[in-house]
């Protein structure tokens, strides 16, 4: 019965997926979890220090830091936060979805753009876009460092220092639940707008020590860079997130595709051997 070994085949190969696809999906629930209480871990920091550059932003110190001055904007770079492995939904593809377009209403504007990756796919996708690239880094692991992205974060600041750039964006995934991430575009440089400056109800100064300069200085760098880490373990958690689900719904679907195909199997075993008792009693008639 050579349908009937087909089939068997077919349904052997689907259920050595399916198991493939149950082993990374209780990897990835692993995985999720730690990335997951990573991310927590650094949210308060990161939310902390921006309502402090906020505030920051509305004071009026005797030293007005490059970073906290809206200038026209001619030029932008942008951070795009992806994962280096696929097989996570539509995680990256949302993202770039989104982000490209920006980058158009940004061409329609005249606004040249400036582009760092973070991840192989957002590196893969926009150099074959022939995007301005200059920068990437991949290859971070589950357990990303600060150290890892400071390079890529320097790129961008020197080039708004030197007024290469008008203003800074990060492209990332946010985490809001495991079955939810949302791609969000944030404005880095000049570190506060419009519309953040009307949410604002009352603004703080502060004392500096040992000068304002000094501490803005400072304070302002570490500001990209914990926004821009936090940006990269929320994309992590992101990932595996999705990942867990996308193998979920690939061993669901595995399954079914396995009942059809044993229906299948069995009816026409059902009609190879109704047609063998034909054969049968039919050559038993005619003896």
């Amino acid at each position: 019965m050579a349908v009937g070994k087909e089939i068997r085949t077919k349904i052997s190969s689907i259920k050595n997926t399916q198991k493939i696809t149950r082993a990374m999906e209780m990897v990835a629930a692993s995985k999720m979890r730690k990335t997951k209480d990573r991310m927590q871990a650094t949210r308060p920091y990161s939310k902390k220090i921006g309502q402090i550059i906020k505030h920051l932003a509305h004071a009026n110190p005797e030293y007005k830091h490059p970073f906290l001055i809206s200038r026209e904007t001619k030029r932008v770079g942008l951070i795009i936060i992806s994962s280096d492995r696929g097989l996570c939904g539509g995680l990256n593809s949302n993202l770039f979805r989104k982000t490209i377009s920006n980058l158009v209403q940004w061409e329609k504007d005249g606004i040249e753009v400036d582009v760092c990756t973070v991840g192989t796919k957002a590196f893969s996708f926009f150099s074959s876009l022939k995007t301005n690239l200059v920068g990437q880094v991949s290859k971070l692991g589950d357990t990303p460092h600060l150290q890892d992205i400071v390079g890529i974060i320097k790129i961008m600041l020197d080039a708004y220092n030197n007024g290469q750039i008008d203003q800074l964006y990060i492209a990332n995934n946010d985490f809001v639940n495991t079955m939810t991430q949302r791609p969000t575009i944030q404005q880095l440089l000049p570190v506060i707008d419009s519309e953040t400056e009307e949410k604002l109800n009352r603004h703080w100064d502060y004392i500096y020590e040992p000068d304002a300069k000094e501490v803005l200085d400072y304070l302002l760098v570490r500001y990209i860079e914990s926004i821009v880490y936090q940006g990269l373990v929320e994309n992590n958690a992101c990932e595996q997130a999705a990942r867990m689900v996308a193998m979920k719904s690939a061993s669901d679907n595995a399954g079914n595709l396995i009942s059809e195909l044993q229906l299948v199997y069995n009816k026409a075993r059902q009609a190879a051997i109704t047609q063998e008792i034909s054969e049968i009693v039919a050559g038993a008639a005619a003896v």
